[in-house]
C-alpha cells in the first residue's frame, strides 16, 4: 500500500492513543526546535553581545510574530480544510487548497516584506524600542524582512505536510532547518563577529532551506497531494474558505504581537530596558511550554479534522480527551519547573548582568503563576478550529490575549509598579480560564448527543 494510502488510513482506524504518540512525538520535535530558533539567538546575544542586545533583540519580538501571524493564517488554515476534505475522500478539493495557498504565501510574504521596510522605523519605536536598543533591534529586522517569503512559505507548508499525516516528514523539516541555525549562529556571531547581525543572517539561511526542503516534498511521490500549475489559479471561494478557519490563529498571533508591544511599553515605563531583555527570557520559556501544548494541538488536528469530515465523532471526543489531559499535566510541570528553578533559568541566557537576573527571577515566577490553567484553553481553542468552529476558538483566544489581558496591563502597573506589570498575564490566565470551562462543557454536550444520535441511527 503506497505511504498516501496508510496515512489516510491510520487517521481512520489507527488506535486514537497510538495515533496521538505517533503524531506528538514529531511534531514536538518540531516545535521544540522550532522555537530555538529564537531562543538559540537570545542565548547566544545575551552571552556574547551583552544583556542590552539581548534587549534589542526582545523588542523585536512582537514584530516576529506578527510575521508568524500570516504563516498561522495560512498555514492553519488549509491545513484544517485539507483535513477534513481528505476525511471525506475529495482529494482533488485537498489539492485545489493547497494550490491556492501556496499562491497566499508567496504574496503575503512579499507584501509583508515591502511593508514591513517602509514601516520599519516607527514600527521599532512603536513597539517600546529606544535609543539604547534601537541599532540592534533594526540590524536584526532589516535582515529578517529579507526572508519573510521564505518564512511564511516555508512554516506554512510544514504545517500542511503535518495536515495530510506525514508528522515525520514535517518534524525533519524542523530538524533540518533549526540544526543550520544552531551551527550558523556561533559562527557569524563570534567567528565572524557579526553580533546581531549574524543572529539575523543564520536564521534567514535557515528559513531558505526549510522553504525548498517543504517544496520539494509537495512535488514528491511521498505526498499525499501535490503542488501543481494548474491548482495555482485563486479562487475566492477556496481562498475564504481557508481565511475563515486561520483567522482564529492569526487572530490571536495578532493579539500577542499586540500584547507584547504593550508590556515593552509598560516594561520600559516601569522597569527599564533590562525588564525587557528580562521579558525576553520569560518569553522564551514560555515558548518553550506553550509551544509543547502546541504540538498536542498539532498531532490532534488532523486527527480530528479528519474524522469530523467523516462523522465520527467518537474518535473526534477520544483525542479531544486525551489532549486536554496530557495538555493539563504539562502545565503543571512546566509551573513546578518554573517556581523552582528561576535562577538557573535566567542565568543560561545572561550571567554577567546582577539586576537581570533580579528582575528576571521575580518576573519568571509571577507571569507563569498560573500555568495550570493555559493548557486546556490552548486544547479546547485548537478544537474548536480543528472543526471548523472559527468564531469560537477566536473568542477563546481574544479573550486571554486581548480582552482581559490589555485593560488588566494598562490599569494594574499604575498601582503596583513592575509587579503589576507581570501580573496582568496570570490574572488575564485565571479569568479567561473560568470563561473557556463554561464553553468546555458546553461542548461535551454537543459531541455526547452527535455520538448518541450516529448510535440511534
Amino acid at each position: 500500500m503506497p505511504v498516501h494510502q496508510k496515512n489516510v488510513r491510520a487517521l481512520e482506524f489507527e488506535s486514537i492513543p497510538k495515533l496521538m504518540w505517533r503524531f506528538f512525538l514529531p511534531a514536538f520535535t518540531g516545535v521544540i526546535i522550532n522555537s530555538l530558533y529564537n531562543i538559540v539567538d537570545r542565548v547566544f546575544i545575551g552571552h556574547g553581545v551583552g544583556a542590552m542586545a539581548l534587549s534589542g533583540l526582545s523588542a523585536v519580538f512582537p514584530i516576529m510574530v506578527i510575521m508568524m501571524a500570516f504563516g498561522m493564517l495560512i498555514g492553519m488554515g488549509a491545513g484544517v480544510r485539507i483535513s477534513i476534505n481528505l476525511g471525506k475522500k475529495d482529494f482533488n478539493r485537498a489539492e485545489k487548497v493547497l494550490g491556492n495557498a501556496f499562491v497566499l504565501m508567496i504574496v503575503m510574504g512579499l507584501a509583508i516584506m515591502i511593508i514591513g521596510f517602509l514601516i520599519k522605523d516607527p514600527m521599532l519605536r512603536f513597539f517600546g524600542v529606544n535609543d539604547q536598543t534601537f541599532d540592534y533591534a533594526n540590524d536584526y529586522l532589516g535582515i529578517i524582512l529579507f526572508g519573510s517569503v521564505f518564512n511564511i512559505v516555508g512554516y506554512s507548508l510544514n504545517n500542511l505536510i503535518r495536515s495530510e499525516g506525514s508528522a515525520k516528514v514535517a518534524m525533519m523539516s524542523m530538524l533540518i532547518s533549526a540544526g543550520i541555525n544552531l551551527v550558523l549562529d556561533p559562527i557569524f556571531i563570534f567567528w565572524f563577529d557579526m553580533g546581531v547581525k549574524g543572529a539575523a543572517y543564520a536564521t534567514v539561511i535557515s528559513q531558505v532551506v526549510l522553504c525548498i526542503w517543504v517544496i520539494r516534498h509537495f512535488l514528491s511521490v511521498k505526498s499525499v497531494i501535490k503542488l501543481k500549475w494548474s491548482n495555482f489559479k485563486v479562487q475566492w471561494d477556496i481562498v475564504w474558505y481557508i481565511v475563515t478557519i486561520g483567522f482564529a490563529p492569526f487572530s490571536m498571533q495578532m493579539a500577542s504581537s499586540l500584547v507584547f508591544g504593550t508590556f515593552n511599553v509598560q516594561l520600559v515605563k516601569y522597569g527599564g530596558d533590562l525588564a525587557v531583555g528580562a521579558m525576553g527570557v520569560i518569553i522564551s520559556i514560555t515558548m518553550l511550554l506553550v509551544m509543547t501544548i502546541i504540538s498536542i494541538n498539532m498531532a490532534a488536528q488532523p486527527i480530528i479534522g479528519f474524522n469530523f469530515g467523516a462523522k465520527n465523532y467518537v474518535r473526534v471526543k477520544q483525542t479531544f480527551v486525551i489532549g486536554l489531559l496530557s495538555a493539563t499535566a504539562i502545565s503543571f510541570i512546566g509551573f513546578v519547573i518554573v517556581q523552582l528553578f528561576p535562577h538557573a533559568i535566567i542565568k543560561a541566557f545572561n550571567n554577567t548582568s546582577v539586576e537581570l537576573l533580579e528582575i528576571g527571577m521575580r518576573g519568571l515566577r509571577i507571569f507563569l503563576c498560573a500555568l495550570p490553567f493555559i493548557g486546556f484553553q490552548i486544547i479546547t481553542g485548537n478544537y474548536f478550529q480543528s472543526t471548523g468552529s472559527a468564531g469560537k476558538a477566536a473568542l477563546i483566544s481574544m479573550l486571554r490575549q486581548v480582552i482581559i489581558l490589555i485593560p488588566v496591563l494598562l490599569i494594574l502597573p499604575k498601582y503596583l509598579g513592575l509587579d503589576g506589570v507581570w501580573m496582568a498575564a496570570p490574572i488575564s490566565d485565571m479569568l479567561s480560564a473560568s470563561i473557556t470551562g463554561v464553553f468546555l462543557i458546553l461542548e461535551f454536550r454537543r459531541i455526547n448527543k452527535s455520538i448518541e444520535h450516529n448510535y440511534s441511527t
